[in-house]
């Protein structure tokens, strides 16, 4: 044995593999979050409830919607494959690391034209190798398989949590449509009964001719919007019943049976930490980018192990029998064998080319992790200025919308009883008309607000305890 494999030898078991591997110091790859929320935080919240929100809420139908919609998604199901398929490829390159052993068996006659006669040989035996990791290039392969199958399990809940956002957005806008019908339908009511009282006067000598044109022009306006909200109201249920694959009959029966036709109210339950860095690791898709940086780290150390030295140990043991002339010679067989040290001497530059592309990969995980954070911290913090903004408006539209209605109503009678004209009740409908609407619009920006909330604070997602974070590759 020469002297170089002696060393390769040594280095495998008197040295216990790790001395000889590739090793460099990782230090951690700096988010660059903020060090606080620049935007108000909702109170009463308590982030151990945000798993559950939905079921928490007083409607029971957007729970089943969301379950319906989670379970015939696309992306869901997609997300799913990726973790099989990840799962696969940790096993995979978790089984580079231990010795391959194959099972073979033989059968041969031959005459041999020699002192040994003709017989038959059979042979029986497990035949094992193993790739020695001197240096690193296959644990660091495994580390990058166990990093993207992390970064797997998270895009699926990441996935389940997205369909969720979209399904309430979809069923709070189909609830607050609902109510802008009704407010469309009441309207439409009283410009028609308006256009009525009109036509009586105006065939009474009350009413000029322009009067009666104005009123009838008001009614069939009133009646087209009505339609046209009908219209979008129909949409939306046929939105719904694509993301859920609930029959359209059936959705129709429990929206019907829903005692509720305004917007839901959203019961906050849930809030967000002082510190931004504690939400962002409630979010999977940060999780998910921090991963392909410590993925992309781990590729850099392999593709930079494969510029060194391999060394691989194989063998076999077996049985064997020799059958000639009716004589069965039975022997045992064993081999240690061949060790073999490949040393890399010229490539044209084609490792060193894959551990520079390997780093080109790994700055951009690292670029994409930081703006994965920017867009977190930029999502949470439009979510707070949304829902901030939204209550302090609240009581405002209440208070105009009562007071709009109040004013209409007190015009309606005044025009009823001639002391009023139809230009001032079709201006005061107008404006108790736009406060209804902003009233019920405003109603569920708070509750897409929310959404967009539990969204970007994760949706109830936890990060696995012993996930490391990502680190930086060896340097040279």
């Amino acid at each position: 044995m020469n002297r170089t494999l002696r060393v390769a030898v040594a280095c495998a078991t008197a040295a216990g593999l790790s001395a000889c591997a590739v090793k460099a110091p990782a230090p951690q790859v700096d988010a660059q979050a903020p060090a606080q929320w620049q935007a108000p935080l909702p109170h009463n919240g308590s982030r151990a409830n945000l798993a559950t929100w939905w079921r928490q809420q007083t409607d029971t139908l957007l729970a089943e919607l969301i379950d319906a919609a989670q379970a015939v998604s696309p992306t869901v199901s997609s997300a799913a494959s990726r973790i099989a398929q990840s799962r696969a490829d940790q096993v995979a390159a978790g089984a580079a690391l231990v010795p391959n052993v194959d099972a073979a068996g033989s059968v041969s006659r031959a005459n041999q034209q020699s002192l040994t006669p003709m017989g038959t040989t059979s042979q029986a035996a497990l035949q094992a190798s193993w790739e020695i990791d001197l240096f690193g290039a296959n644990r660091a392969a495994r580390d990058a398989a166990q990093a993207r199958y992390q970064s797997a399990q998270a895009g699926w809940h990441d996935a389940r949590v997205s369909v969720a956002a979209e399904t309430a957005n979809q069923y709070f806008a189909l609830r607050a449509c609902q109510q802008l019908l009704d407010v469309a339908r009441q309207d439409a009511v009283s410009r028609a009964d308006t256009a009525r009282l009109t036509e009586l006067s105006a065939g009474a000598g009350f009413e000029s001719q322009a009067n009666l044109a104005l009123a009838r022009a008001s009614a069939a306006d009133g009646n087209s919007r009505y339609l046209a909200q009908r219209a979008s109201c129909d949409v939306n249920v046929k939105a719904l019943v694509a993301l859920t694959a609930m029959q359209e009959p059936e959705l129709r029966r429990r929206l019907a049976g829903n005692a509720k036709v305004d917007v839901p109210a959203i019961t906050p339950a849930f809030g967000v930490t002082e510190l931004p860095a504690q939400t962002l690791a409630q979010r999977p898709d940060v999780f998910t980018a921090e991963r392909e940086v410590a993925a992309a780290s781990a590729e850099v150390g392999s593709a930079r192990a494969q510029r060194y030295p391999r060394l691989t140990i194989s063998g076999a043991v077996g049985i064997a029998n020799f059958h000639s002339g009716g004589v069965n010679t039975k022997t045992d067989t064993w081999t240690i064998g061949p060790v073999s040290v490949s040393v890399p001497i010229f490539d044209a530059g084609r490792r060193r080319a894959n551990e520079d592309a390997a780093g080109a990969r790994y700055d951009a995980a690292v670029v994409s992790y930081r703006a994965t954070v920017r867009q977190a911290v930029s999502e949470v913090e439009q979510a707070m200025v949304n829902l901030d903004s939204t209550a302090q408006r609240t009581l405002d539209a209440g208070t105009a919308t009562q007071g709009y209605r109040t004013n209409f109503n007190a015009v309606e009678q005044r025009y009823k009883n001639g002391m009023a004209s139809l230009f001032e009740l079709e201006d005061a409908r107008r404006t108790r008309l736009a406060a209804e609407q902003n009233q019920v619009t405003l109603a569920r920006e708070r509750n897409a607000a929310w959404v967009a909330l539990y969204r970007a604070a994760g949706g109830g997602w936890t990060a696995p305890a012993a996930s490391a974070a990502p680190a930086s590759p060896a340097a040279n």
